[in-house]
């Protein structure tokens, strides 16, 4: 299996972005912050249909506007935690933008077909190229890097953040780089697993950790894991079906032939289980406050 280059470009990249995922959603649930992850992926998939409306590298369009709205809504929120009234406002406007540009790439000679848009909401892992699953895991390893520096204070600041502003940590300051870090995930992530199947892997695992264990870095480590399991479950399935296809094929003498819709309905119905089986613990653990979450049980 491993053999062919492209799956191991998909398992490069998608185990490094998965434990980015499972890292950053332990603070993401944690802190109460699962609707801005959601409008982030929101904001990447807006991102990358500018990038395409306007003929440059969608990676361009991902990170700058994913980064910039998140800044943004950091700006808007108390004590740069941005709150439901701003990402509410910041999620209308993305969406009318996310409609225009839509209509206007749709009748462009850069993606007519909706090719750009299908990758987008839905991810291409297996069509990285190699070059570009390098650059993934690279910058999925920096943000987890990057989270766990600051995962002390950060903490502390989630935990009761008037204490950690007396104690002398920049609570707006950093609430605004933790946003910074969730936007780089989110851009990075909608590249490969897409905007619609990115909120289940940053907040599923998050939210089973913390029902396991309420040890804060042992829950993190937790997070991360499930993730990978997941992402590697998930990679071998597709792989297993494709499989299961063509033999099926050989048998009946037949063309192995993919409909599309089965491209869509695959990813979709994972998302569905996922979802299921994941967003009960995690919306359970996102009602918790901080204090309960951390308490020994």
């Amino acid at each position: 299996m491993f053999s062919h280059e492209f799956v191991r470009n998909a398992y490069l990249a998608g185990t490094l972005i998965a434990l980015a995922c499972g890292t950053v959603g332990w603070f993401v649930v944690m802190r109460a912050q699962v609707f801005a992850g959601d409008a982030l992926s929101h904001v990447a998939f807006v991102g990358a249909i500018a990038a395409a409306t306007l003929g440059i590298d969608e990676r361009l369009g991902l990170f700058v506007l994913t980064i910039g709205l998140a800044v943004g809504m950091a700006a808007l929120g108390r004590r740069g935690q941005a709150d439901d009234v701003a990402i509410g406002i910041a999620f209308a406007w993305i969406l009318g933008i996310g409609i225009l540009l839509i209509t206007i790439l749709s009748t462009s000679p850069h993606g007519g077909n909706g090719v750009t848009v299908a990758n987008t909401l839905f991810g291409s892992i297996y069509g990285l190229s190699a070059g570009a699953s390098r650059l993934a895991a690279v910058i999925a390893l920096g943000a987890t890097l990057a989270t766990l520096a600051i995962s002390r204070p950060l903490l502390f600041a989630t935990i009761d953040g008037e204490l950690a502003r007396l104690r002398g940590i920049r609570v707006g300051v950093l609430g605004a780089v933790f946003l910074g870090l969730l936007a780089v995930v989110t851009a990075e992530a909608t590249q490969a697993l897409g905007a619609l199947l990115l909120l289940g892997l940053l907040a599923a695992p998050a939210g089973a950790a913390q029902q396991l264990t309420a040890r804060p870095y042992l829950g993190i480590a937790l997070s991360g894991l499930i993730a990978v399991v997941a992402m590697w479950g998930g990679l071998a399935g597709l792989l297993l079906g494709a499989l299961a296809t063509w033999a099926y094929s050989l048998a009946q003498n037949q063309p192995m032939v993919v409909p599309a819709y089965a491209l869509i309905a695959a990813p979709a119905a994972g998302l569905a289980i996922g979802a299921l089986a994941g967003l009960y613990p995690a919306a359970k653990a996102a009602r918790l406050s901080p204090t309960e979450a951390l308490r020994a049980t």
